[in-house]
């Protein structure tokens, strides 16, 4: 079955290795997508310098600087070493037990269409 494998990376100067590292292992593509984690908007919208009435742009704009991450989304195949995959990644960033090293996590995929092999 194939699976999708999601991480979530604070480090954003580590981003690229790890894509890079993703893309040496074969892994067929990846969707990356900014976020920010509810901890770090809980902490910014707490902020006394907003205005009274702040609009989402405002708040994202202002917050990207401060608390972005990267999240990498990637659909791999049946076959595709995953352990190696989670290794890799993890080379990259740290263990991920260890703090501020993001998180990864991985879900069955019941159906795909267009999953193209490198």
């Amino acid at each position: 079955m194939p699976k999708c494998v999601v991480a979530v990376i604070p480090n954003l100067e580590k981003v690229h290795d790890v894509l890079r590292a993703w893309e040496a292992l074969g892994v067929p593509g990846v969707t990356m997508i900014d976020t920010i984690g509810m901890a770090s908007l809980r902490q910014w919208v707490g902020r006394e310098d907003l205005p009274l009435v702040p609009s989402l742009r405002s708040i994202l704009e202002s917050a990207e600087t401060a608390f972005h991450h990267r999240t990498l989304f990637s659909v791999i195949p049946d076959d595709f070493d995953l352990e190696r995959l989670i290794r890799e990644t993890e080379r990259v960033l740290g263990r991920f037990e260890d703090p501020e090293t993001g998180f990864l996590f991985v879900l069955p995929v019941l159906e795909v269409r267009g999953l193209r092999q490198p």
